[in-house]
């Protein structure tokens, strides 16, 4: 059914339930970190190993340069999900302590190209922090936003950054879509990582 057609059987469910009406949020958690002295629930390595059992999409999440700035920005992103159909929403999540994620935030937009298969190269340029990622590799401009639109990607979905919430030691950020699209090759294979490395 894929994540818009089960986001749309949730949406027709719950208008067509007797006394459907608004959807209460549940009260907020009760989060803190970890002190210094304290030891932290779960190992981190062993997160990542049972984690990384997940196979995941990869995407790269690119927003133009502001003023001043030598070249666009962008990020390869893993943590990306569609999230609500009605309005229509993604999200994706970004580590706190990214150098990338500021400029994002600057520019206010950004385009999640979505890569195929093959696509692994171009992946690891953009998981590179420091060096200009965009030397090299062709794009157009996303048609709202202005992000580039990195050429070859199996699909891409402009945004506008419509809220941001804090997840531990990651930010969690909601774009609404404001145009979106797929490549010249729809039916291409999806990049997919697991385990470590690129299927």
């Amino acid at each position: 059914m894929g994540h818009a057609g089960a986001a749309a059987a949730a949406v027709r469910y719950l208008r067509s339930a007797p006394g459907a009406g608004p959807v209460e949020a549940l009260p907020r958690p009760e989060l803190r970190c970890v002190r210094a002295d304290e030891r932290a629930p779960v190992d981190a390595a062993e997160f990542r190993r049972v984690l990384g059992s997940f196979a995941t999409g990869v995407t790269v999440i690119t927003a133009p340069a502001a003023e001043g700035e030598p070249s666009p920005a962008g990020f390869a992103c893993q943590s990306f999900s569609s999230l609500s159909l009605d309005p229509p929403l993604i999200c994706f999540m970004v580590g706190r302590t990214s150098a990338t994620w500021p400029r994002i935030a600057r520019a206010g937009v950004f385009c999640v190209n979505v890569l195929g298969a093959g696509q692994g190269e171009l992946c690891r340029a953009f998981a590179v922090s420091g060096a200009d990622k965009f030397t090299g590799v062709p794009y157009d401009a996303a048609p709202v936003s202005g992000s580039p639109r990195l050429t070859g990607a199996t699909a891409w979905i402009d945004c506008a950054v419509h809220a941001v919430h804090t997840g531990g030691d990651h930010l969690i950020v909601v774009g609404r879509v404001t145009a979106l699209g797929t490549g010249d090759d729809p039916d291409r294979a999806p990049l997919l990582f697991h385990k470590g490395r690129f299927l």
